[in-house]
């Protein structure tokens, strides 16, 4: 994620809302070779890894916005998880194939997600808050119908409402972000718990996290 000033207050961003998939497959593979440059530090371990705590060994993980594959599936994969991939960009999909054959990678879009299968992790680490503020309330219905119970589920969010315009390779980029209370209650709704949340974390280059975990079936 491109780093961003979050303002307090919606300012009509949403052109730039729509452009967000066809932005990614354009510039699929510059981000990758991006996003990978710096690997191998990979400054998501200690949520990653707290994450994990709450998904049994070996168990089934969910990554929506899953990128290339690299570098969080990766250290899933690496640490023994059976991890479905989702992305809206075919190249994205293409790329993250090509790097683990062994999983499984589909072209979808995370608003419209439907696949019958629940898991027992979930992941949307820099994808989710891509999304409107609607779509964004929209999403947690479809957490919930893919998580199994007691499952964790992991997104990145911004650290207040409003919305906020990164960069990609000189195009503008599209962020969005609900008030911390509104994420607590849509959590709780969908029968979700929140375990942790930090706002900016700083050990983990400013990102905004929340780690919840599925409470209730049905």
């Amino acid at each position: 994620m491109a780093r961003c000033a979050w303002p307090r207050a919606d300012r009509g961003m949403t052109q730039d809302a729509e452009r967000i998939v066809g932005l990614y497959e354009r510039h699929a593979r510059a981000w990758h070779a991006d996003r990978n440059r710096n690997a191998a530090a990979l400054m998501e371990k200690a949520w990653l890894d707290r994450f994990l705590t709450f998904v049994p060994d070996g168990g089934t993980v969910l990554d929506i916005g899953c990128g290339s594959g690299k570098p969080i599936a990766a250290y899933l994969i690496g640490r023994g998880y059976d991890v479905t991939g989702v992305d809206s960009s075919p190249t994205m999909i293409e790329l993250a194939r090509g790097n683990f054959p062994g999983q499984d990678w589909l072209v979808a879009d995370m608003r419209y997600l439907a696949l019958r299968r629940r898991f027992q992790g979930l992941i949307a680490w820099d994808s989710f808050f891509h999304l409107t503020y609607d779509d964004q309330r929209r999403m947690f219905p479809i957490f919930r119908a893919h998580a199994a119970p007691d499952a964790a589920l992991m997104f990145s969010s911004g650290p207040r409402y409003g919305e906020a315009i990164g960069n990609l390779h000189g195009e503008p980029l599209y962020h969005a972000s609900l008030d911390p209370d509104e994420y607590r209650s849509l959590l709780a709704t969908n029968g979700f718990a929140v375990v942790a949340h930090v706002a900016e974390d700083p050990t983990c280059g400013g990102h905004t996290v929340w780690l919840a975990r599925r409470v209730k079936d049905g």
